[in-house]
């Protein structure tokens, strides 16, 4: 934000610059009229007649003060002069035709009929001399900029030579910070091939891209086309890509509406931009409707995925935001941001592990959520397959009793957070996470079965971890015969998040920076990717449209292969792989399959008001019997026997290990 003080210098500052303009203004007007007089007579003052002379002197004072009016009115001492273009040579254009107008008419009408030379030559000279002192300092910086591209600088080359495109050049070409040496545009519109856009040549469109970096010895590429679509974005990154030139791109339309098109406004091209895929859009005034003033509790709410649904539920008027994590830094450190960007919201963060069911139990009692987003979990595929009790007591049996926490304590809406590992898993970690859904689907069966009947049905189950018996009373009634809250029990499913803790891409990124090798399972292993905003915002819709048992998925679009993005993401750092960065191919992980499977073939597809949001219809299987042997499974967990996945393969039909 501007200061007062800054503010009353800035306006000073331009009241000295309009009175100087004014002053040679009035000197200009006047100084051409005279001219054309004295050139009319041969440059011989003593030659012009008393006739013309007398009227000119009486006339001109009039004449100075009508023009400095007319160059107020057209806005000539307002315009950004290092900035000066066509609208300004349009509004000089206009001043001096009626300026000129009423020269004509003044000095004829009440004092004398002047030469036609008089006045032709008078108002060509008004013109130059008005037009040259504003453009003055664009004629300096166009010919400095001819020494700056003959100068030692990078050579740039700008993608998109419309007004970001326009704004960008500027910015290089006048700043003195900005070492950079713009060489030429690329522009997919044919009409600028050939032309020049603030000096500097149109090289062509998208196709060309390559010779004009080979003709030009490019060293930095600049996209700038903020209002390209995903794909057309998409496919002229993965041409500058093949240069190995260094290459930035502008965020969006934000700067360009602000005028704040800069170099420095640039951002590294990321990944994610490659993927080709539109971003995804939710109903945010739907999300807002339904989350405002809601009690929200997020597990695993300092973690990727749940810090960012801290962020987005807080834009929704909430009544309160409860945090619930294991790990203290990552609590306290959302916790503290939002307290900085959203100082009105009410925040709390709660340090428990969801396998604690009396904890667990505790905070639900305290706060009395009205929705859950259950994003805890152990996501590590391999290290899950050398540890899969743990990954059967924190994200199975977590699961569990949250999700019997919030039923018993009125919540209204559980989502829990999956994956598209669940489908077909070929790793614990997958399988816990089918396992994750089946008791969300087993909950919602029988509350939907127990609106048609007041009798509660009881399961018990030994927590062994915090030893004690708590019993599982599905709603209907609770302990003390109430009735208890109609809880709808939903799961989302996706695939891989980039950026997201232990993903992909910092580790290829923190490999680039160490070993200089990039590591690959193998060279044709597929995934499917989404942004953390994405998934979240997936996350918040599908909380909306939750009727109860559904498992939501997300079209993500064609999968990537791993190495793919891994030599891309080499080539956006203007590298070349496998001669600057080595692929190293280490063949499949524990557990890990080459292809992910967002639905398993019996589950098939329904669609949603969001297109790219799909429901997959869930396999059948007989909740009791699956409810029975929850009991018997968590005890194997906490025994840490030896054949877990054994016992797991028995309840999860589609599991099949891969040693």
């Amino acid at each position: 934000m501007v200061s007062r003080e800054n503010k009353n210098f800035h306006m000073k500052h331009w009241m000295v610059i309009a009175g100087l303009l004014s002053v040679y203004d009035a000197l200009a007007v006047s100084l051409s009229y005279f001219l054309a007089l004295l050139i009319r007579f041969d440059l011989r003052y003593s030659s012009v007649p008393e006739g013309y002379l007398t009227p000119f002197f009486r006339f001109i004072p009039f004449y100075v003060v009508f023009c400095l009016t007319i160059f107020w009115k057209l806005r000539l001492y307002r315009s950004i002069w290092r900035f000066a273009s066509f609208n300004e040579l349009q509004r000089i254009i206009v001043a001096s035709f009626i300026t000129t107008i009423f020269h004509v008419v003044g000095i004829t009408c009440f004092f004398k009929r002047m030469p036609l030379s008089y006045f032709f030559g008078g108002a060509v000279m008004q013109f130059l001399l008005v037009l040259s002192i504003r453009f003055a300092y664009r004629f300096v910086l166009l010919l400095r900029n001819a020494r700056k591209r003959n100068g030692n600088g990078p050579h740039v080359l700008i993608v998109g030579a419309g007004n970001a495109g326009q704004m960008l050049a500027r910015d290089i070409q006048r700043s003195q910070e900005v070492k950079d040496v713009l060489q030429c545009f690329i522009d997919d519109n044919p009409n600028k091939w050939g032309r020049y856009v603030e000096g500097v040549p149109v090289a062509g469109g998208r196709d060309d891209i390559l010779q004009a970096v080979e003709t030009y010895d490019i060293d930095k590429i600049y996209v700038a086309v903020p209002t390209a679509t995903t794909e057309q974005l998409r496919d002229i990154l993965n041409i500058c890509k093949e240069t190995g030139c260094e290459l930035k791109n502008l965020p969006g339309m934000y700067q360009l509406v602000t005028g704040d098109v800069k170099v420095s406004a640039l951002k590294e091209v990321a990944i994610e931009d490659l993927l080709g895929r539109e971003q995804i859009k939710v109903n945010m005034e739907e999300i807002f409707a339904y989350l405002s003033g809601k009690v929200v509790l997020v597990t695993g709410g300092g973690g990727s995925i749940g810090s960012e649904i801290v962020r987005q539920v807080a834009q929704h008027n909430v009544k309160q935001i409860v945090v619930v994590d294991i790990y203290e830094n990552n609590a306290y450190d959302i916790q503290q941001e939002i307290k900085l960007k959203y100082p009105e919201v009410n925040l709390v963060a709660e340090i428990a592990s969801v396998r604690d069911s009396r904890r667990i139990n505790q905070i639900f009692e305290k706060y009395k959520p009205d929705v859950v987003y259950h994003a805890a979990a152990h996501k590590h595929v391999p290290l899950m397959e050398g540890s899969p009790c743990e990954a059967i007591k924190n994200n199975v049996f977590g699961t569990y009793k949250t999700a019997y926490a919030a039923m018993m304590n009125g919540t209204q809406r559980f989502v829990l957070i999956s994956t598209d590992k669940a489908v077909n898993p070929t790793n614990i970690m997958g399988a816990s996470k089918r396992l994750c859904e089946m008791i969300i689907q087993s909950f919602d069966k029988m509350i939907k079965a127990n609106r048609e009947s007041e009798l509660p049905v009881l399961h018990i189950y030994q927590d062994n971890e915090s030893s004690h018996v708590a019993p599982f009373l599905i709603p209907g009634q609770d302990n003390a015969g109430h009735r208890t809250a109609q809880t709808e029990f939903v799961a989302v499913r996706f695939g891989n998040v980039l950026g997201s803790n232990g993903s992909v891409i910092p580790l290829f990124k923190k490999q680039m920076k160490t070993t200089k090798v990039l590591t690959v399972t193998h060279p044709d292993i597929i995934r499917y990717f989404m942004t953390i905003p994405e998934a979240v915002s997936l996350v918040l819709q599908a909380g909306t449209y939750a009727k109860g048992g559904e498992i939501f998925v997300l079209d993500m679009g064609e999968p990537v292969k791993i190495d793919t993005l891994a030599r891309n993401l080499i080539k956006l750092s203007g590298l070349r792989p496998d001669v600057d960065i080595k692929i190293e191919y280490t063949g499949l992980r524990p557990g890990e399959k080459l292809y992910e499977e967002k639905l398993m073939a019996e589950e098939g597809m329904q669609r949603t008001a969001n297109k790219l949001i799909h429901i997959g219809n869930p396999i059948p299987f007989d909740t009791d019997e699956f409810l029975g042997s929850m009991n018997g499974l968590m005890n194997a967990a906490y025994q840490n026997v030896d054949d877990i996945k054994d016992r797991v393969q028995k309840l999860v039909s589609t599991y099949h290990p891969v040693e």
